[in-house]
């Protein structure tokens, strides 16, 4: 009954903002512009700077101050030079920069003493200015992404007339998207021309070129990336254009299945694979860990939402478990702790082996300054050898200790197999409804719009569930769930500890450790305080990383994270051009 109740507010909320929209379009209507047409001009110089001259047709039925012009920076761009004029009009530029945009907001008047507001008219508007770090020079091409209309205007354009210089006349390559958009265009010589049809409000319209990379050899306002971007370029132009096409193709379908299929579904999946089996268990709390898994193994089972997975608790919690046994021992000065690896032949797993490696790596001489960690991930190398060498450790761990054949003695992810499938459809209606709604206009697209925003926010929140909602503990592996999630609700509880308390602080730090992996070691270090003076002072190894550097790593792992990407991997994307932006009236 909630999640109907819940189900049908959502729908109710997204159709009053429906009405509110429609309503504030119908008061607005008295006042009203078009714009009948954009001419882009585009100048490629070979120093690598851009000269964009911008006009744009507008038509005023009612009285207005002037238009606005907004224009997106990526990270790195500029802009320099703007310069306006119009015809119709006498023009004044007020120009800011904020927040990754640039916005030219030109006051429109009648008459030369700037008193009277225009009202009526047809004004033409003239822009002008450079922008620098548009283009990028890669190892093999040189490429241009700009959109010559961008999906944030107001309105929508009658057409849009585009002319491209570039520094040579040969080995240039051109592609207009949408390419149905595309009237007529041509590449002679340097030249590119283009027309385009009218361009409904929210649509974009973009130019990619690829250029040879020699025009290009002195090019200190350019982007360099060191790195072929050709193939990766073309790859990514051809993989948009696919995807576009096949939503397009089944996006009628897809509207039924949203309403129908995918509540449906899942709650056929949740009564069928979903609910707990019943066991013969009834305990309030454990004092003691249930099992004598590693900290690792009881991460991945307990604490991830994906059942076998381990996650960054889980590794911290191993580093304190070598500490334990001393294959790692800890220092501290009055600003940095140590981590030294020591000479053991204690046995170790393959998981344990790759934590000893990934900390060894880092180290000098043995020795490891834990405090200037996350400073080392900001280099990109160390950064994706860092994930990459943590992503090994899950899959250690996963292979050694909790295999397909051993995770089905404990979890049947049936269930949650089916809801995650499911799930990343219900995603994907909602991202198409979404292009829909943007990219064509009829009658019901503001219905589809709704029902696409209900639809993938309740897939979202399914697929980021835990594996135990739509899969299910068996019966062994849910008294194990049951006695662990009980030792976690003993940690967690201060007033269990406190009634309990442990007798050594060999008991404590067995605690802490498994308090780490499952995500309470808070709460056991307000436990501690309360029982062992000056802990955080205490002479242990596991002690102090857990008080000095439990969170240091914690950060660098999100750091590494971070680090380890491209800028310039989703170039030649459709719709990921530089330029574009909007506009209006006001």
């Amino acid at each position: 009954m909630g999640i109907e109740m819940n189900f049908k507010k959502l729908i109710l909320i997204t159709g009053i903002v429906f009405v509110l929209f429609s309503t504030l379009a119908m008061v607005s209507a008295d006042d009203s512009y078009s714009i009948s047409q954009a001419n882009i001009d585009l100048t490629v110089g070979n120093n690598g700077l851009l000269h964009v001259g911008e006009s744009y047709v507008y038509n005023f039925d009612g009285t207005f101050n002037g238009v606005y012009r907004d224009i997106p920076l990526k990270e790195g761009e500029s802009i320099a030079n703007v310069k306006v004029s119009a015809e119709g009009a006498y023009p004044v530029l007020q120009q800011t920069t904020e927040d990754g945009m640039e916005h030219l907001k030109i006051y429109l008047y009648a008459d030369p003493a700037h008193t009277q507001k225009i009202s009526d008219c047809t004004v033409k508007v003239y822009i002008e200015y450079d922008m620098v770090n548009v283009v990028t020079v890669f190892n093999d091409v040189a490429a241009l992404q700009f959109k010559l209309w961008g999906e944030e205007w107001d309105v929508g354009v009658g057409e849009v007339i585009a002319h491209v210089e570039l520094p040579n006349g040969s080995g240039n390559e051109y592609y207009l998207n949408p390419d149905d958009l595309t009237v007529s265009s041509s590449l002679e010589g340097n030249a590119i021309d283009a027309d385009s049809d009218s361009i409904s409000q929210g649509n974009y319209y973009e130019l990619l070129v690829l250029m040879p990379v020699d025009d290009f050899s002195s090019s200190p306002y350019a982007k360099h990336v060191d790195e072929n971007g050709r193939e990766m370029i073309l790859k990514n132009l051809e993989d948009s254009k696919n995807s576009k096409n096949f939503w397009d193709t089944v996006s009628l379908v897809l509207e039924v299945i949203a309403l129908v299929f995918v509540p449906f579904t899942l709650a056929g999946t949740y009564f069928k694979y979903g609910r707990e089996p019943k066991v013969e268990y009834d305990g309030l709390y454990e004092r003691e860990p249930p099992t004598d898994d590693s900290p690792a193994v009881v991460n991945a089972m307990i604490d991830n939402s994906t059942f076998g997975e381990p996650n960054i608790k889980g590794f911290e919690a191993t580093i304190m478990d070598l500490i334990d046994r001393k294959v790692f021992s800890i220092k501290k000065d009055n600003e940095n702790l140590f981590l030294s690896v020591n000479e053991s032949n204690e046995q170790l797993d393959d998981g344990e082996k790759i934590v000893v490696k990934i900390l060894s790596h880092f180290a000098n001489n043995g020795v490891l300054n834990l405090s200037k960690l996350e400073d080392r991930m900001d280099s990109k190398s160390n950064a994706e050898w860092f994930m990459n060498q943590f992503d090994n450790w899950k899959e250690a761990v996963e292979n050694e200790y909790l295999n397909d054949e051993v995770k089905s003695r404990y979890f049947d992810d049936t269930g949650s197999v089916i809801a995650s499938l499911v799930s990343l459809l219900g995603i994907g209606m909602g991202i198409l409804f979404f292009i829909i709604f943007i990219f064509f206009d009829f009658e019901e697209s503001g219905l589809l719009l709704g029902i696409g925003i209900v639809v993938a926010v309740f897939s979202y929140f399914i697929l980021n569930r835990r594996d135990d909602i739509f899969g299910r503990w068996t019966k062994e592996g849910r008294i194990i769930y049951l006695k662990w999630m009980n030792f976690k609700k003993f940690l967690k509880d201060n007033s269990l500890i406190n009634e309990h308390p442990p007798e050594s602080i060999v008991v404590w730090k067995k605690y802490l450790i498994y308090a780490t992996s499952l995500g309470v070691a808070e709460s056991v270090e307000k436990s501690m305080n309360l029982h062992i003076p000056n802990v955080n002072e205490y002479d242990d190894g596991v002690f102090m990383y857990h008080y000095y550097g439990y969170h240091t790593f914690y950060n660098s792992y999100d750091n590494a994270g971070s680090t380890n990407s491209s800028d310039s991997s989703g170039f030649g994307s459709v719709g990921g051009g530089s330029g574009g932006g909007g506009g209006g009236a006001f």
